[in-house]
């Protein structure tokens, strides 16, 4: 019996493996739809159907540059256990998503799951997270991507705990000196360790501004301190403390954690000064794994428990 693309792609949807696998499977069963399925759970494939229901919120970020530091990409990808996470074979695979995702024009992680698979153009993104999924036992999910650029001076990454959080900074420079490396990697450090959301307060939408004064005139006006002070004192006291949050939202102007007594912008001043050009933050990236997931609560000995089962 001839097997056709429909076929292929049905059988597909059914079993969640790759399209290369369905197809083998049903040649190898005269294309009947049932069969092939049945060859496929004994293979051991058609198992990652199940696995892609339960909640994948460990995993790695993982970050690529280009060989000159100009282009770089930060990727998550989950797992469902940290165990996994570690796994080298798991680990190898993220790095090869990242590759995937540094060339591609893909705007989000949907769209490159549908792009062919560039170490086997025969499969998809999407097959090839399939098949790893039927090979490591655990539901996988690329859950995300970001991309950055660098016109002159570079990209700088940090990976922390293993992969538990990812950083990526661009430093605007017109001498590529080789400081830029150590000050983009304490910079990084800082991002990974007060987790910023805007390199300066000029980058602060005026929205998000006005949603933290929101909050904080609300707890100035329930604080019975506040009960018999005039208006323009509370009013001074609500435009001091958004000043003093900003400041902490703020990556260049939060106290450097390798020193107190300077600003991130005064440091790197200090060593732009040394070189003798100016150097900027333009930008950065932070991942940390799962944030924003829900986690499963299991201890490790249920974990082994279920994988010897």
């Amino acid at each position: 019996m001839a097997i056709t693309a429909a076929m292929v792609k049905e059988l597909r949807e059914m079993t969640g493996v790759g399209m290369l696998d369905c197809k083998k499977a049903l040649a190898e069963t005269d294309g009947n739809m049932e069969a092939a399925v049945e060859y496929l759970r004994e293979k051991g494939l058609a198992a990652s159907q199940k696995k892609a229901g339960r909640i994948a919120a460990e995993g790695i970020v993982d970050i690529l540059l280009s060989a000159d530091n100009k282009k770089g990409v930060v990727v998550e990808v989950n797992s469902e256990t940290d165990f996994v996470a570690k796994n080298p074979v798991f680990q190898e695979f993220v790095g090869q998503v990242a590759a995937q995702a540094l060339d591609s024009n893909a705007a989000d992680a949907e769209a490159l799951l549908a792009e062919a698979w560039k170490l086997d153009n025969t499969m998809t993104v999407a097959d090839a997270l399939s098949q790893k999924v039927a090979v490591i036992g655990e539901n996988l999910q690329i859950r995300r991507f970001e991309k950055a650029e660098a016109q002159n001076g570079r990209l700088v990454s940090y990976i922390h705990g293993g992969g538990k959080i990812g950083v990526m900074v661009q430093l605007a420079c017109e001498k590529d000196a080789p400081e830029l490396e150590e000050v983009g990697k304490n910079v990084a450090m800082q991002i990974a360790a007060m987790n910023p959301k805007f390199v300066k307060t000029d980058d602060v939408p005026e929205e998000f501004i006005n949603h933290e004064k929101e909050i904080l005139t609300k707890q100035a006006q329930e604080d019975p301190k506040n009960a018999n002070k005039p208006a323009n004192i509370i009013e001074k006291m609500i435009v001091g403390r958004l000043n003093k949050e900003l400041k902490e939202f703020c990556l260049v102007e939060q106290p450097y954690v390798k020193d107190g007594d300077m600003s991130v912008k005064q440091y790197v001043d200090s060593v732009a000064k040394a070189i003798g050009t100016p150097i900027s933050v333009e930008g950065f990236v932070r991942f940390e794994t799962g944030e924003g997931l829900e986690k499963k609560n299991e201890n490790f000995a249920d974990e082994v428990a279920k994988a010897m089962q």
